[in-house]
């Protein structure tokens, strides 16, 4: 049993990944387009290209990081060594040089492309890491339940401060307000990666004969069909998630006219998505993790989809449904990493080979082109419906935004649940699997 003292230290480490993670999805488009000056379009642009490039650091850190051996373990080490780069480099993005024209796009591309490999490189080892702390298949949903309570902690401190942050240390100058913010969240988030490092232990191992070439690792990852079905609606999920997410800001503050309430829209939902994760392991207790999960998915899309026709007086309605889309959405989020570590099992015993770090960077890296599709779909939907930043918008760009901010998501949700009848290891075909892992090994 992995202690309770264990798995929240374990949690602290998402709690510094997500205030990164959440102000990339809440804010940096609205940081790119109302501070920084770039068109929606270029910014839309700027994320997908940047995620092409995941495509090969991806599947590199996860493979380096299952050749790393230290006395700290495989993953740990990591969240020593980079804690303190990735700090700095989320402080460079949320900066704003005295740049003009083309390198201002050069400056922001530049220091994106630089936080999102330092992402990488801190993200997937700690990832992978919750994958080695138990083989129990419950004690799994346990420890991501308690990874995405705390994970969503850094989503409220993000929601919750970002905005009075920017206001107070700005003074008006809304690019100064973001760089100091950032740099406290920062900080905050330096100081969490170290607490995760010291609180945690490794006690599963990669075979200690197993020296698998680069090349081989990838085939044996791709015959794993069990795993190409969480990417695929990992990638889906976080299209709709993050397209909807993106819009979100946009929606409160030109649709429903309350750029006052942006704080709290926003952070009640993650508020919500705090108790869904909770909620995670008793749920998973009481019914088959796979059905949930698909229920979930259709949930949350009938909540987009009712969402389009909540008028734009109706705050308390438009409130409630956001919050409850978070709330049974990210109910789903730990059962879906937990997932995954499932999958580790189940393609050990069909090749052979374990490749905790591959597994965890090949569906982090469906997870960020996600990101980056929906990120990207969001600037292009705007620049489509002529946004114009910090003015009254046109009765048609509103209604594009509320378009774009309900029904489409509602897709991604549709699609993982229609993808995800595909998956089929049941906590009982799991422990059969580890049953027959530790006879081969014994």
């Amino acid at each position: 049993m992995v202690s309770v003292k264990e798995k929240i230290a374990y949690g602290l480490g998402d709690t510094a990944s997500n205030i990164i993670f959440q102000t990339v999805m809440m804010f940096l488009m609205l940081y790119y387009t109302d501070v920084v000056g770039l068109s929606p379009a270029v910014v839309g642009t700027m994320f997908l290209a940047v995620r092409i490039f995941d495509a090969v650091t991806d599947p590199v850190m996860g493979n380096l990081a299952d050749k790393t051996h230290t006395r700290w373990g495989h993953f740990r080490p990591y969240l020593l060594w980079l804690a303190l780069p990735f700090a700095i480099i989320s402080i460079l993005a949320f900066t704003t040089p005295d740049l003009k024209g083309n390198d201002k796009i050069i400056y922001a591309f530049t220091t994106y492309t630089l936080l999102m490999v330092a992402y990488t490189a801190i993200n997937i080892p700690y990832c992978a890491l919750g994958g080695v702390l138990t083989s129990d298949a419950k004690e799994r949903v346990t420890i991501q339940s308690y990874r995405f309570v705390f994970g969503m902690l850094g989503g409220v401190i993000v929601a919750g401060c970002t905005m009075p942050m920017v206001e107070y240390f700005g003074q008006g100058d809304a690019a100064k307000g973001y760089q100091y913010t950032m740099t406290a969240m920062s900080v905050l988030g330096l100081l969490l990666f170290l607490l995760c490092f010291f609180g945690t232990k490794e006690r599963i191992q990669q075979p200690k004969d197993q020296n698998i070439p680069f090349i081989k690792s990838i085939k044996a990852l791709v015959k794993n069909d069990q795993w190409r079905t969480l990417c695929l609606a990992a990638f889906f999920l976080l299209t709709g998630q993050v397209l909807r997410l993106t819009l979100a800001v946009y929606y409160v503050k030109y649709y429903l006219g309350r750029d006052d309430l942006i704080t709290l829209f926003m952070t009640l939902g993650v508020a919500a998505s705090m108790l869904g994760c909770a909620l995670a392991q008793p749920l998973a207790k009481r019914f088959c993790k796979i059905k949930a999960y698909i229920s979930l998915q259709l949930i949350a899309a009938a909540i987009c989809g009712f969402s389009y026709f909540i008028s734009k007086d109706s705050l308390v309605m438009a409130f409630t449904a956001f919050i409850l889309w978070k709330f049974f959405l990210d109910m789903a989020t730990p059962l879906l990493w937990a997932k995954m570590a499932d999958t580790i099992d189940y393609g050990h015993q069909k090749t052979g080979i374990r490749i905790t770090g591959l597994v965890y960077s090949g569906v982090i890296f469906f997870i960020k082109m996600g990101v980056a599709v929906g990120g990207a779909i969001a600037g292009w939907l705007l620049s489509l419906y002529s946004y114009q930043a910090d003015v009254t918008q046109t009765i048609d760009t509103q209604n594009g935004i509320l378009l774009s901010f309900t029904v489409l998501p509602a897709f991604g949700s549709l699609f993982v649940a229609f993808v995800m009848r595909k998956y089929t290891l049941s906590n009982t075909q799991v422990e059969s699997i580890q049953a027959s892992l530790k006879t081969s090994t014994s």
